[in-house]
């Protein structure tokens, strides 16, 4: 079967702007074909900012998210695969979904990115059965 991420992408993307808020997707830029600006890249990823407002010329693809948008007053174009999307939120209120790699792994660097916002939610147990706290994916903004 075909990936479900582009499906979901345009779900959250509308049920985010329905709700009168403000769509956010978070890029891993190390993955191929990714072009954004560079500067804005920390970490190896990019918060982007996808309301209608926003952008131009949204196009939310099975294989590519393309747009226009305005970095630092300049236009630039962006292309990003749909594997590069890691995961899309409203800012909002944080809610969204991360993206399990296609592999099956939770996305690089997820338990980090818990670390520093606190909001991550902290499950129980393991596999082992030993009590040690699991850390879920979180977002977090970067600038």
């Amino acid at each position: 079967m075909t990936s479900n991420r582009p499906y979901l992408i345009r779900a959250f993307y509308e049920w985010i702007a329905d709700n009168e808020m403000t769509p956010h997707l978070l890029v891993d830029t190390e993955q191929p074909d990714v072009i954004v600006p560079r500067d804005y890249v920390a970490d190896g990823r990019i918060v982007l900012n996808v309301a209608a407002s926003a952008v131009q010329g949204l196009v939310l693809g099975n294989e590519a998210i393309l747009f226009s948008a305005r970095f630092g007053g300049r236009p630039f174009p962006v292309e990003l695969p749909i594997a590069a999307v890691v995961g899309i939120y409203a800012r909002e209120n944080g809610q969204g979904m991360l993206f399990a790699d296609e592999d099956g792994s939770d996305p690089a660097s997820a338990e980090d990115e818990a670390k520093e916002t606190g909001e991550a939610d902290a499950g129980t147990g393991s596999s082992d059965g030993s009590d040690e706290k699991v850390k879920r994916p979180a977002l977090r903004v970067v600038k």
